[in-house]
């Protein structure tokens, strides 16, 4: 019988495997994701699958880049609406955070690629998007420290990378827990502290002037369930 699926054109088939497998990583390590359980929740047979990937790391691989366009075009728009750097690296981290928490399969992806031994394709383009997105976030610090928001002394490179650090910290925290979801609720108050761990002096007594609920708001981004990768 031909499913919907099988009707369905190249790219939009492409497009739906991929949000297939980021959403059985919600739900199994991914290490034991395997062709005939992509083929199975996509309603397809593996010879339909592989019509359109000719290996399993090709599927990893388009994966790991749907990940990086999706996480690094919604953090740049969340910098771009930003009054100012350090407002921009808040609505970065809550954004990652929130791209996460809509994504659970995500960073079971990213975590399992990035632990493998084999220099793979997938984790070749996961270790990329981790240095083009520290580079983002040294950038904004810089531009923070050249407008006095951010203390001069304040080296960017490692902190980019305790920015980096925190999110996964949060993630792998509530990974233990069991619900990833929740990761939003401690996300202000870790900003928080990074916050007041680089801001200058006048920029912390500004912030301190203001509730933080009011000066974070709401930085969720609309839902896009339903959308296709590119």
């Amino acid at each position: 019988m031909i499913t919907e699926t099988a009707r369905l054109p190249a790219d939009e088939r492409r497009a739906l495997t991929i949000e297939s497998v980021v959403a059985l990583a919600a739900e199994r390590n991914p290490s034991e994701i395997t062709t005939t359980a992509i083929a199975a929740h996509m309603n397809l047979t593996q010879g339909a699958l592989f019509r359109h990937f000719p290996t399993k790391d090709a599927i990893w691989e388009a994966v790991i880049g749907w990940v990086s366009e999706r996480l690094l075009s919604r953090t740049d728009r969340a910098a771009q609406a930003a009054a100012s750097p350090l407002a921009a690296l808040e609505a970065v981290f809550m954004a990652h955070i929130d791209f996460v928490a809509r994504h659970p399969g995500v960073p079971r992806m990213m975590f399992g690629e990035l632990q493998r031994a084999e220099p793979t394709p997938a984790k070749r383009m996961a270790q990329g998007l981790m240095r083009r997105y520290g580079e983002r976030l040294r950038v904004l610090i810089e531009q923070g420290q050249s407008q006095g928001e951010i203390e001069a002394q304040v080296d960017a490179v490692p902190a980019a990378a305790l920015f980096i650090g925190m999110v996964q910290g949060l993630v792998m925290q509530a990974m233990l827990g069991g619900k990833l979801e929740g990761v939003r609720n401690c996300a202000p108050g870790a900003f928080a502290i990074y916050r007041r761990g680089i801001a200058s002096a006048s920029s912390a007594s500004c912030a301190a002037a203001v509730p933080h609920d009011a000066a974070a708001g709401s930085r969720r981004d609309p839902p896009d369930a339903g959308k296709r990768a590119r």
